[in-house]
């Protein structure tokens, strides 16, 4: 264990704990480190409009792109988990976006498929329908940049694909006896039984939400008018583009202050929702 071990400490708890120092300095690499107090912090929450903006767009981005991912993941788990010819090919199938959906060049096709004179448009000028600005309007490009998160249901299919493989099948039969409906079977044993693995894709699906980067960088580079310039993109952009380390330090520790409450939130709630088995809770 000892090189797992030897990566943790130099890769990734020694950059962690230096960040935290640098978020109190003025640091760009090519000039000395010069200590300021709070003042990153001040100025991130007193004079920054950028920081707001971000923080907002981010949050919208949050809020549209879990949910519709997780609720689209559950609908092919179940789809998946019938029993017909060839199956396994097509969960290998429907598996791929998650492994192709945050590269650089998934994020470049998105942007072909969505721009003014792409295919969308295409399709919709030859059915005579009026083609739509996706990535040039403030109004959609945000929504556009989250379709293609949601594509990116893979990993929480998969998850919720094993939890319906392990829900007994003597529940469902005894629910056929006592006449029970397909809806009604489902809200009542399907989603209850899988409760847990909603509280482990909720957390991992917001976490990666709120760290989402590529595909505004690469498809809108945070616009237009700044209606997809997530914090991600405003991390990047101090840090590499203005060279102010120091600053985006404190704004990577304000990120996961944010992330570390909405995570607490959703586990001190998980209990009045979440059902285990074994009568446990998510404590």
């Amino acid at each position: 264990m000892l090189p797992w071990i030897i990566g943790l400490l130099v890769f990734q708890c020694y950059p962690f704990i230096l960040s935290f120092v640098y978020s109190f300095t003025d640091f760009s690499i090519l000039t000395p480190m010069k200590y300021l107090g709070l003042d990153n912090y001040i100025y991130m929450f007193t004079k920054d409009p950028l920081f707001y903006q971000s923080l907002k767009v981010t949050l919208i981005f949050v809020f549209i792109s879990v949910p519709c991912k997780l609720v689209f993941a559950l609908l092919i788990a179940l789809l998946l988990n019938m029993k017909l010819r060839s199956i396994n090919l097509f969960r290998t199938v429907y598996y791929l976006p998650s492994i192709l959906g945050s590269s650089v060049a998934i994020s470049i096709l998105w942007g072909f498929l969505f721009n003014s004179t792409g295919l969308v448009n295409a399709m919709l000028a030859k059915l005579h329908i009026p083609t739509v600005n996706f990535l040039g309007s403030p109004d959609l490009a945000l929504y556009t940049v989250s379709l293609l998160s949601v594509w990116q249901f893979g990993s929480s299919m998969v998850l919720f694909l094993a939890g319906l493989k392990q829900i007994p099948n003597e529940l469902y039969e005894a629910a056929r006896v006592d006449g029970a409906s397909r809806i009604r079977t489902f809200f009542r044993i399907t989603v209850p039984l899988l409760t847990p693995i909603v509280l482990f894709n909720v957390i991992m699906q917001m976490i990666h939400a709120f760290q989402e980067f590529t595909s505004a960088f690469v498809i809108t580079h945070g616009g237009p008018l700044d209606s997809t310039y997530l914090y991600g993109l405003m991390l990047y952009e101090n840090a590499f583009k203005f060279t102010k380390m120091g600053y985006a330090s404190a704004q990577s520790w304000v990120l996961f202050v944010i992330i570390l409450l909405f995570t607490l939130v959703i586990f001190k709630t998980s209990a009045r929702w979440t059902f285990y088995e074994d009568g446990g809770d998510a404590k």
